[in-house]
């Protein structure tokens, strides 16, 4: 296993275990085979476990199967606060108490507040005294290390990494993400700023193994068979090619796989073996950039993400909502709504599109020349529909309780 330092000097395996994704048996997490899966990473160097407190039933099987194996205190445990169901000082207290209960532990090494989705939520739990509580909690030992985890665009990203002194943060990041979401320009903002960054969703929930285009599939194979014989190494999965996107970037510090079987585990981590920074020739990256030239060949919009158009002064996530338009496209409907819907109904204020007024202020600034307009528009016709509306209204009613 390779190893890459946090800000506090800790060692952290570059390949992290997931823990939202255990094998389950008649609907429940089946301990035994989750059990056999975390020992074999043990075993194998990996030493940080990512769990969250909405995912179900994971806190507690992870700490029941850390407790009865004696290795908590060989291993750092991330986990995540609610915040968004967090209404008071107390109720910080009460949702941190039962995550110390369920994973058997008195301290949590990386505590994160669990998606944040723009600056107005953090401010919101200022609003409940969360900076004293922090600070309270990493007196005591209780919090070692405190950081957020991240669905949006790049501009807000850059504004909550600059709102803390935050220890560490964790972004969707893969090689089609490269310019969305957080991005790569986020990668390197927080990198300046010294904070470690845990990479989730490297393969995209899978889709960049499962739901390749042929043409994608195709070109690894040839990829194998015209250079495998002389190097060995480039006889790899999609997989392992994701994965080493990742792992060729010194920026990334940990990089969460959600593995559910012991097959995974070690190929996963016979892979973070090999890694290291700069690993990947100008030949590789040339034929993952065709990859993803296939995999964007049914894109709507035109859109790199660099979001020059922005701010939009009536709040629309351009960016975003092109991204996710296009996911709608290239990786189905659901992939494509959940994504519009985490980057713009989920924060305090709406991001959508149904926010332009069409003063054409962003086309002025587009390098690609986009209508951005008129694709605002029919991004708003697939995205917003029936269910978006009731879901979003669904959440400002949360919000008022």
């Amino acid at each position: 296993m390779n190893y890459r330092e946090d800000r506090h000097g800790n060692k952290l395996s570059i390949l992290g275990f997931g823990c939202m994704r255990f094998a389950q048996t008649a609907g429940k997490i089946d301990l035994e085979k989750a059990e056999k899966q975390i020992l074999a990473a043990y075993e194998n160097g990996v030493n940080y476990y990512d769990t969250a407190y909405v995912y179900p039933g994971s806190e507690a099987a992870v700490g029941e199967i850390l407790s009865r194996n004696h290795i908590r205190d060989k291993v750092y445990i991330a986990t995540k606060l609610p915040h968004y169901l967090v209404r008071s000082r107390d109720s910080l207290e009460n949702y941190f108490q039962e995550q110390l209960r369920r994973l058997k532990t008195d301290h949590i090494d990386y505590y994160l507040m669990h998606m944040l989705t723009d600056i107005n939520a953090w401010k919101r739990l200022i609003e409940y005294g969360v900076l004293e509580w922090l600070e309270e909690k990493k007196k005591s030992g209780a919090i070692r290390q405190v950081g957020f985890s991240y669905h949006g665009n790049t501009e807000m990203f850059i504004q909550l990494i600059d709102a803390y002194d935050w220890d560490f943060c964790q972004i969707q990041y893969n090689y089609m993400d490269e310019h969305s979401q957080a991005g790569r320009r986020g990668l390197l903002y927080a990198h300046e700023k010294g904070l470690p960054v845990i990479i989730m969703e490297p393969l995209r929930g899978g889709k960049l193994v499962k739901n390749l285009p042929r043409k994608a599939q195709e070109l690894f194979r040839r990829y194998a068979a015209k250079y495998g014989e002389a190097d060995p190494m480039l006889n790899a999965s999609p997989a392992a090619w994701a994965f080493r996107w990742l792992w060729d970037q010194p920026q990334v510090t940990v990089v969460l796989s959600g593995m559910n079987t012991e097959e995974m585990v070690i190929e996963n981590v016979e892979e973070a073996s090999k890694a290291r920074p700069g690993m990947l020739t100008k030949r590789d990256r040339a034929m993952l950039t065709r990859v993803v030239q296939y995999i964007n060949e049914k894109m709507k919009v035109g859109c790199t993400g660099c979001a020059y158009c922005m701010p939009c002064p009536h709040g629309v996530d351009i960016p975003g909502t092109f991204a996710a338009y296009n996911r709608y496209y290239t990786e189905g409907r659901i992939s494509g709504w959940k994504d519009y819907f985490m980057c713009t109904a989920l924060r305090q204020t709406a991001t959508g599109a149904s926010n332009c007024i069409g003063c054409g202020r962003c086309e002025k600034h587009c390098p690609q020349h986009i209508e951005i307009r008129k694709e605002l528009q029919e991004a708003r016709k697939t995205l917003e529909g029936p269910a978006y509306k009731i879901a979003r209204r669904a959440v400002r009613t949360f919000r008022k309780y």
